[in-house]
């Protein structure tokens, strides 16, 4: 780790910041997959479902039993795959990587621009807010991601990343 003394905007950017902007990209990617592969597979199946149940029965053609087996089974999956979105929050997660990779961005452009927040601020104080706020749109995803794992039957966790974020 570094000393404070090292620290310089150009490091904190690169060893800090785009590490984690790095992270949370590759985190909403993985978790935006899971979200739709999931919920495509729930969607495709649960109009398949129908379709079999319903085909005419024609025992030259296809043997009934299997059809209704197949049928079952595609339930089945559909049933968990449906249940497991609700227990590991794939869409909540994703939106919340996805928000803190873009504040970190927006955070980053403000910094070297010298706006909003950071607007006539002397360097120092620009660099000690810019990694107040840095850090603190860490802290905040942390939070939401372990309410979003933890809290069941609640319909989003990014609630408070997005709150955090705006009062920052």
């Amino acid at each position: 780790m570094m000393s404070k003394s090292e620290w310089t905007p150009e490091t904190f950017i690169s060893q800090r910041v785009k590490q984690y902007q790095g992270w949370y990209n590759d985190k909403a990617v993985a978790a935006k997959m899971k979200y739709l592969s999931m919920r495509s597979f729930s969607v495709v199946a649960g109009t398949l479902v129908p379709i079999l149940i319903n085909l005419p029965h024609d025992p030259v053609v296809y043997d009934v039993h299997i059809i209704k087996a197949i049928a079952t089974i595609i339930s089945l999956l559909m049933t968990a795959f449906i249940s497991l979105e609700g227990v590991l929050r794939y869409r909540e997660q994703w939106k919340n990587y996805r928000l803190t990779e873009q504040k970190l961005g927006h955070e980053t452009i403000y910094f070297k621009g010298g706006i909003g927040v950071y607007r006539n601020l002397a360097p120092d104080d620009a660099f000690r807010l810019f990694v107040e706020r840095v850090e603190d749109a860490i802290r905040a995803e942390n939070a939401a991601t372990l309410n979003v794992m933890t809290t069941a039957g609640e319909p989003s966790g990014t609630k408070e990343v997005e709150e955090t974020m705006q009062n920052s």
